[in-house]
């Protein structure tokens, strides 16, 4: 089988080499604008968007593995409609993702950013400014118990915090068994001193934080989000950032993750020198509309990650070495099961 990887490391490159030598053709490329039609499975990882437009280009395709628990980046219905098996990485880092939501609540709570560059500033240091708050006491309430959410509430309830949960689906026996209380989410909005969002990015989860929602909070309310950044509106965030009500912000993912790869005004001037260049064939309105909207949205994103209240850390929450070590794994037992006849960590259906 004809196999391109695109966003790979060279460590990953030669794991994959060694485990799939045997009876395929391996090409390793940067993008997907690399990727030739001839292609008939693909290995991504969250930055390669697969578009309906995509896949009409690339009739060969058979099989889509993506490197990631998410698979909004892909269009999974055109996918499907074309005969392509999809596949995601379900379960890797369920314990490397919630860690690291409690090294950005952490950050955040004893004000490690102000702490460092106060030390380098002699005449800066003062121990009222850089004064924190415990955890143990405080209530943690987890958005989404799957097994990221779940492993949240065991490491929340080590530090003494209450623990509180929403999800559509509740799983009492473990709420009993690992000591948390399912609430509806208002509820859950109100009472809870530190929010975390372990949910995927849905229709009906899209912006799910936002002016309304954040409106319930604890006025200070501390906000952890290590899933999609179009849980949040960005622009509410903000708002409440600067009014107050909104005490701090974890974040390792945002609306727009072109700026997870570069900074923003190199973007920015991007997006500028693009559309000088094709100002020759103007662009429908609707297309300058879009465009606009892109432009704020990277506007927004950099603002945000530039506040001293927000800790920003670049889509990184799953990066340890034991979880992209089962992440390469389950890609190439992806791709064997595949070719077995026996696909396995297929994409959901609904």
């Amino acid at each position: 089988m004809k196999i391109y990887f695109v966003e790979t490391e060279s460590q990953e490159q030669e794991f994959f080499k060694a485990e799939l030598a045997d009876g395929h053709e391996l090409n390793f490329v940067d993008a997907l604008d690399e990727v030739p039609p001839d292609a008939e499975s693909l290995s991504i990882f969250i930055y390669s968007k697969v578009t309906p437009e995509f896949l009409a280009a690339h009739p060969a395709l058979r099989l889509i593995v993506t490197r990631s628990a998410g698979y909004d980046h892909i269009a999974v219905d055109a996918a499907r409609a074309q005969g392509i098996v999809v596949c995601h990485i379900a379960s890797y880092g369920e314990n490397t993702v919630a860690e690291h939501s409690f090294a950005l609540l952490l950050a955040l709570s004893r004000k490690l950013l102000e702490s460092l560059a106060a030390y380098t500033n002699e005449a800066a240091f003062s121990y009222q400014a850089l004064r924190g708050f415990d955890l143990m006491g405080k209530t943690f309430g987890i958005v989404g118990t799957g097994r990221i959410g779940l492993h949240a509430a065991r490491i929340a309830r080590g530090f003494q915090m209450e623990v509180l949960a929403y999800d559509t689906k509740t799983q009492p026996l473990v709420a009993a068994t690992l000591g948390f209380e399912y609430v509806g989410l208002e509820e859950l909005l109100r009472r809870s001193d530190v929010i975390a969002l372990y949910i995927p990015l849905e229709d009906r989860t899209r912006k799910i934080i936002n002016r309304q929602t954040l409106a319930l909070c604890k006025r200070g309310v501390v906000l952890i989000n290590t899933a999609r950044g179009g849980l949040i509106d960005t622009e509410a965030l903000l708002e409440a950032l600067e009014s107050g009500q909104v005490g701090g912000a974890g974040l390792d993912v945002l609306e727009d993750e072109r700026l997870l790869q570069q900074e923003s005004a190199r973007v920015i001037a991007s997006e500028i020198v693009n559309h000088v260049q094709q100002s020759d064939a103007a662009p429908e309105p609707f297309q300058q509309w879009e465009r606009v909207k892109e432009l704020r949205s990277l506007v927004r994103d950099s603002r945000l990650i530039s506040r001293p209240d927000v800790i920003f850390t670049p889509h990184s929450a799953f990066n340890s070495r034991e979880a992209v070590a089962r992440i390469d794994q389950e890609t190439v037992r992806s791709i064997r099961q595949f070719v077995r006849g026996r696909p396995v960590n297929m994409v959901p259906e609904g």
